[in-house]
């Protein structure tokens, strides 16, 4: 269970070189997971230097506690990094911010959390345990139409009304409270129709961003990071699915002073540019993805604040 549970940072060197670190350099990494990045990011700081950690999940802080808080270097705060501006000690501003999204391997792994099909157990996939509803606690209440629409929303499952529909039937007598039961009734209702990937994929995917709130907190996070950069800091962001990594490089654009508007109206006016994109989305090597099948999904993009 110990080698299982060993974390592999995804896109380590490209991230922390996207920092651009300096050795007196104030950096924030608000999804610690296991520490990957935030050990690269502090090797590479001096005396002076502050790396700041943050993560929504108990464990993760605990071992950020008893790996790290022995440095004087070092700050820890157990919270979602979408709320990093209401940390005193982000008011100075920062040098650059890094953010791993989505699932830990850790997580997945980890069955007791509910987030994987491949185990069975209680459906929770709340990444901050201390606070909020289940995903078992989510399907006990809401309508069919609120359950196919994360489904669709979050998971883009094609079979969402179908699904939504048969747990509604279900949970009068057979409430859905465990990883097994979600993942058996999918299976036994869409088959296996993509060779090599279970059919409950997509709506569980689904059902962990909703119960997480992920994209909300990741429009919130954008925002409070782009105000906290200092200029000529920069934002390192690891995307694992199409809607984060949508999010983040609208977000990229939107800020880059460009005109925007469409060949059928006429142009909006820019704002003032405050983000500039850095390179290209970069993409795990074939050596990583040969050592990390959990990297094949990763999506790096690099910004630097602008004046």
């Amino acid at each position: 269970m110990a080698e299982r549970l060993v974390h592999i940072p995804v896109m380590l060197g490209e991230a922390v070189e996207g920092l651009a670190v300096q050795a007196g350099g104030r950096y924030l990494d608000g999804t610690f997971g296991r520490g990957g990045h935030a050990r690269a990011v502090l090797s590479r700081l001096g005396p002076d230097g502050r790396l700041l950690l943050m993560d929504r999940d108990p464990t993760a802080i605990a071992t950020a506690q008893a790996g790290f808080a022995g440095d004087s270097r070092v700050s820890i705060r157990h919270a979602n990094f979408s709320s990093m501006a209401e940390w005193a000690e982000t008011a100075g501003g920062l040098d650059g911010i890094l953010l791993d999204l989505g699932v830990s391997s850790p997580q997945l792994d980890e069955a007791a959390r509910g987030f994987s099909f491949m185990a069975d157990a209680p459906l929770d996939m709340r990444m901050d345990t201390t606070q909020g509803e289940s995903a078992a606690e989510f399907l006990a209440h809401a309508s069919e139409k609120e359950i196919a629409d994360v489904l669709w929303n979050y998971g883009e499952e094609r079979f969402s009304r179908k699904i939504a529909r048969a747990i509604v039937e279900d949970r009068t007598e057979n409430p859905i409270t465990r990883t097994g039961q979600l993942a058996a009734l999918i299976e036994r209702l869409i088959g296996r129709r993509e060779p090599g990937k279970h059919p409950a994929t997509r709506s569980f995917q689904a059902l962990r961003i909703r119960v997480n709130g992920e994209l909300d907190a990741l429009d919130q996070g954008l925002n409070a990071a782009l105000d906290l950069l200092k200029v000529g800091g920069r934002l390192s962001i690891i995307s694992f699915h199409s809607l984060e990594d949508r999010a983040v490089k609208l977000f990229i654009r939107d800020h880059s002073g460009r005109v925007q508007g469409s060949r059928r109206g006429p142009p909006v006016a820019a704002a003032p540019a405050r983000l500039a994109a850095v390179g290209k989305a970069q993409f795990p090597s074939e050596e990583e993805l040969s050592v990390n099948p959990r990297s094949r999904s990763a999506v790096l993009r690099v910004a630097e604040k602008l004046a």
